[in-house]
């Protein structure tokens, strides 16, 4: 008798399913699209910075680098404790079999920072030092998560007005939402592109000093797919 009524159940069930897929598909109902889409300022660039010690009359060891570059950067005002990481250190011992020019060990350090000028400034500092191995490795932007969820919903919005517009111009309403479709969102990355502005900025002097960098925006888009009931 137990076996009975499961089987009953089930085919109550499946009734159930067939009779709301039945009514969705009975309905008159349009299908449009929503996209929206942001562009927003990188906030989070990363800078890879890559030391090494030289075996060569002058060298200055890889400990003496990382204290004048310390100096450096707190001079400009970073939090080197919060934003500063070792990425990469080697040694090589071999130091006997190597050329007088060859590198002894290396350091490669991650440094973040907030603003196209404070890039700037890093470059020039480390470029006084003779630090010629600095690459942007990447940007980011801190609120992503938060900027996503409303380009995704200003997307909904769109297609929301999409089916309005379309609605009234055949002379119906649009009803409630029957069916939505979530795409997954894009964020274009950073594409190795730093733009630095035409003109070089003017000190009081008239002399020409570092050019006023910018970086690409990031885009963020969304795009949904939304079902409406057509009144």
């Amino acid at each position: 008798m137990k076996r009975l009524l499961m089987t009953v159940a089930a085919v109550a069930l499946c009734t159930v399913v067939f009779s709301q897929e039945n009514n969705f598909i009975d309905q008159n109902y349009m299908e449009v699209t929503g996209k929206a889409e942001l562009e927003v300022v990188p906030d989070e660039i990363y800078i890879r910075i890559n030391l090494s010690e030289n075996e060569s009359k002058g060298k200055i060891s890889l400990d003496q680098q990382q204290r004048e570059m310390f100096r450096r950067l707190e001079a400009l005002h970073l939090d080197l404790e919060k934003n500063l990481v070792v990425q990469d250190q080697s040694a090589d011992l071999r130091t006997f079999f190597l050329r007088k020019d060859a590198v002894l060990g290396t350091k490669t350090y991650l440094l973040k920072v907030s603003t196209a000028t404070q890039v700037g400034q890093v470059f020039q500092t480390l470029a006084e030092m003779g630090v010629s191995d600095v690459n942007i490795e990447r940007t980011d932007v801190s609120n992503m998560d938060e900027l996503r969820q409303k380009v995704r919903a200003a997307a909904a919005v769109a297609a929301r007005q999409n089916a309005e517009v379309l609605a009234q111009a055949v002379g119906r309403q649009t009803g409630k939402a029957l069916y939505i479709q979530d795409y997954s969102y894009n964020a274009r990355p950073y594409s190795n592109v730093m733009l630095a502005k035409s003109t070089m900025a003017m000190d009081a002097a008239g002399a020409e000093s570092m050019p006023e960098l910018e970086f690409e925006k990031i885009k963020i888009e969304h795009s949904v797919m939304v079902r409406f009931a057509l009144e």
